[in-house]
């Protein structure tokens, strides 16, 4: 069983200690703590349901009756109290019609998308606990218990896994079996540590709580990304069961678009990653061109044929300047995903906002643009002692060029001080 880490207070934002201008959306936390206690105490419908099973619907009539009817037996014979809900995403084909005769609960959804099908079918079910999973007959709804007992058990989310419960011939593409699950799989547990060994199976669990908790918001494939990253920001507790997958039933050619698709469950991910995406690519850009920039300060440096002077100080300059912004900016989006829900406050996020406020990061740029002038006050003064002619480009190209650097990076810590407070008090007046 996969554990995701349980949030505990040192990790929630330390709003009191913090500049009145730059407090990390106090305001917006409290405000989403009540709605999600009021949220929790709504009645969930009739008295003893406890499973709600969803099934995302759009022109599925060729296999939805047997969907329908597999969920239903499952829970007939093991006694569970619940209902089988089809959210109908537009269908045109009776799908409809067939799911109300086969004793389903029909939620019409007027926005197109895969996960705001599953969202508002979620919104609409009764039961305790939520079960996903797609109306082509390709998935085991006749094996639902693992996921109920899980749940039972305490579990917030259960993740069905596809691999371990076996993929029968033709039921999953190569490409997207040996490539495209792995691959995004595993950048999802690089990112985001959550353990999971099949991260986009379609047959899931959830808790109402998780659900509630979660706060889901993409409509389209890259939903099933969503459900993990934010269990594992909300710190939920996760663990997988073992499922089959086998050739859906349908005549026609399945709704997902495997390289559209994918891209945006990986861009998701990449969205809800700065660290990844911007902190650390500029940490290792503005790290190489300050070595850069400290090798090459006297003098060039041979390395066997190749010689390196002033035009890598220059290529170093690019790379301070640009992983500089990529730093700045990542920290930027933290503080976004924080005061939005979706991010966790480390305890790195709260020393940092607390040290960076507006007054010391106006001094601090300043201070580093104040020094950047001076060095190319001194390139100026020597073109002036030389009465305005040509330059030893060998000599003065170095402290002209790490003079810019320097004016650049105090003028962006100047504008990014300033993006930070208006952050920080964006937070308080939401």
């Amino acid at each position: 069983m996969t554990q995701a880490g349980t949030i505990s207070s040192p990790n929630r934002l330390d709003l009191d200690s913090a500049p009145a201008t730059d407090v990390l959306g106090a305001a917006a936390h409290s405000r989403g703590e009540a709605d999600l206690a009021a949220a929790l105490t709504r009645p969930t419908g009739p008295a003893g349901i406890e499973v709600s099973v969803v099934m995302p619907c759009l022109n599925e009539a060729e296999t939805l009756e047997t969907c329908i009817r597999k969920a239903t037996q499952c829970l007939e014979r093991n006694g569970v109290r619940g209902e089988v809900i089809v959210a109908d995403n537009g269908s045109t084909d009776g799908s409809i019609e067939i799911a109300r005769r086969a004793g389903a609960r029909v939620v019409h959804v007027a926005e197109k998308g895969y996960g705001m099908a599953l969202m508002k079918g979620f919104e609409a079910a009764h039961g305790k606990y939520l079960i996903m999973g797609d109306a082509d007959d390709s998935y085991d709804f006749e094996n639902l218990m693992p996921f109920i007992e899980r749940m039972r058990a305490g579990d917030d989310v259960v993740m069905g896994n596809r691999f371990r419960g076996g993929i029968q011939p033709g039921a999953m593409p190569w490409h997207h079996r040996y490539i495209g699950n792995p691959v995004l799989t595993g950048v999802l547990n690089l990112f985001f540590r959550s353990g999971i060994g099949d991260a986009h199976c379609g047959l899931r669990g959830l808790t109402r709580r998780a659900f509630q908790t979660m706060r889901l918001r993409t409509s389209g494939m890259e939903f099933a990304s969503e459900m993990v990253v934010k269990a594992v920001m909300c710190g939920l507790r996760m663990s997988e069961v073992s499922t089959t997958l086998k050739p859906d039933g349908r005549s026609r050619p399945p709704h997902l678009r495997s390289f559209r698709d994918g891209w945006r469950h990986l861009r998701f991910m990449m969205l809800l990653a700065p660290d990844w995406l911007l902190m650390f690519p500029g940490l290792v850009m503005a790290t190489l061109g300050a070595t850069l920039f400290a090798v090459l300060w006297q003098r060039p440096v041979s390395i066997g044929r190749a010689t390196l002077d002033i035009h890598s100080i220059m290529l170093g300059a690019l790379l301070v300047t640009v992983g500089y912004q990529g730093l700045t900016m990542g920290f930027a989006a933290r503080i976004y995903a924080v005061q939005h829900g979706i991010g966790r406050a480390s305890r790195a996020l709260q020393f940092g906002f607390r040290l960076l406020n507006l007054e010391r990061g106006l001094l601090a740029g300043g201070g580093v643009l104040a020094a950047g002038v001076v060095l190319i006050g001194l390139v100026v003064g020597l073109w002036a002692a030389g009465s305005f002619g040509p330059l030893d480009t060998g000599y003065t190209l170095r402290p002209l060029t790490a003079g810019m650097t320097l004016v650049t990076l105090g003028v962006q810590t100047i504008l990014m001080s300033f993006f930070y407070s208006m952050l920080g008090l964006c937070g308080r007046q939401s």
